[in-house]
Formats: structure tokens, C-alpha cells, sequence
């Protein structure tokens, strides 16, 4: 029994151990990622910062490629989570969607975004990855915002995807141009403008459905 135990608790430590090491090289990586930029950084120069083999790094991430695959999906979720973290922050729907879409600009100040989102992962991993990683993070809650917006009335009833790609695709051109030395305040401005062009005023919304074919 206490073998038993033992054989446990040493496979649980390894798997910690496993779990710290992969840790330590994604915030080394993303860090270096950020500041370098993806061909200017070497992956036994990130593992040995962290005090581990390149063979580890290896065994973890398979190339620099691999690596960097991980700290985009990090850098993209985080992204996600400071878009809806702002979004959450209003009840109103229309404000939710503004807020939201403002801090996907003020991204564009943030090292690891401008560096590692807007300039290397569309090249690096390719565009059809990168738009993927995309739409799982920000893109989806982009498009959920414009769902609940439409069934609303705030926004016409329409098709959501070519909506959410559109606002999506012209996001990420600003946010580029912020990254690149762009003022923040006349990108917010110009959003506010094209946003303003989907709002329906509450005076001229259609009443909703109240006697449905069927009921």
C-alpha cells in the first residue's frame, strides 16, 4: 500500500513538474516572441533561460513553430477575455458591443498583440490558422455580441457571419495601424462612426412577433 502510494505521488510530482516546465516556457517564449520577434528568436536559447534542456523544450512544443502556435492561442485567448471582461462590464447590449470592440483597439498598444498577433502569426502560421484562432477567442464574441444585438432589433435582422468577419477584418487593420503608430483616439472615433451605422434607434425598432404562425 504505501509503495502503492508512493508510485502515486511521484507520478503526480512529475506531472507537476511537467505541467511547470511547460509553463515557464510559454512566459519565456511569449516574452521573447514580444520583444524579438518570431525569427529572431532561438529555442535553446528560450529553454535554457528557463533552466531546461532543448531536448524538454522539444518534448513540450516539437519546434519553435510548435511554441509559438501555443503562445499565439495564449496571447488570442487572453485577448478574448479582456474583450468580454469589457463587454461584461455593461448591461446594455449596444454598450457591450462598443466596449468590447474598444478594447479590442486598445490591444493594439500591447506589445505581445502588436508582435505577436498582428505582425508574425498571419505569416507564420498562415492566414486560415490564424483566422481560426481568431474566431475562437474574439471572433466569438464578436459574433455572439452581433447574434443577441439582432434578435434584439437592435441592429437589423441579418446574417451574422458576413457581419462579424466584416467588423472583424476591419478591427484588426486598426489595431494594426494603432501597433504601427496610429492614434488610438481617431481609431475609437472612426469605430464609433461605422458602429453607428448598424444602430436602429429604439423609436423605429419593429415590434416583435407577439401572435407567431403556429401559436
Amino acid at each position: 500500500m504505501r509503495n502503492g502510494k508512493a508510485v502515486r505521488a511521484m507520478a503526480v510530482n512529475r506531472a507537476e513538474q511537467r505541467a511547470a516546465t511547460r509553463r515557464a516556457l510559454l512566459a519565456e517564449g511569449r516574452r521573447r516572441f514580444s520583444a524579438d520577434g518570431y525569427h529572431h528568436v532561438v529555442l535553446a536559447e528560450v529553454a535554457q533561460a528557463v533552466g531546461v534542456t532543448k531536448g524538454a523544450a522539444y518534448h513540450h512544443f516539437d519546434s519553435k513553430a510548435g511554441l509559438f502556435r501555443a503562445v499565439v492561442a495564449e496571447v488570442q485567448q487572453d485577448l478574448g477575455d479582456r474583450v468580454a471582461a469589457a463587454a461584461e462590464r455593461h448591461d446594455d447590449l449596444w454598450e457591450q458591443l462598443r466596449a468590447g470592440c474598444r478594447a479590442f483597439l486598445a490591444a493594439g498598444t500591447d506589445p505581445a498583440v502588436r508582435q505577436i498577433l498582428l505582425v508574425d502569426a498571419p505569416t507564420v502560421l498562415g492566414w486560415d490558422e490564424w483566422r481560426t484562432l481568431d474566431e475562437e477567442s474574439s471572433g466569438r464574441h464578436l459574433a455572439e455580441a452581433l447574434a443577441a444585438l439582432a434578435a434584439a432589433g437592435v441592429i437589423a435582422d441579418q446574417p451574422v457571419a458576413p457581419l462579424a468577419r466584416l467588423l472583424s477584418g476591419a478591427m484588426n487593420e486598426a489595431a494594426l495601424w494603432i501597433a504601427r503608430g496610429g492614434d488610438p483616439q481617431e481609431a475609437e472615433q472612426a469605430l464609433d462612426r461605422l458602429l453607428a451605422g448598424l444602430y436602429v434607434p429604439a423609436g423605429t425598432r419593429p415590434e416583435p412577433d407577439r401572435n407567431p404562425v403556429g401559436s
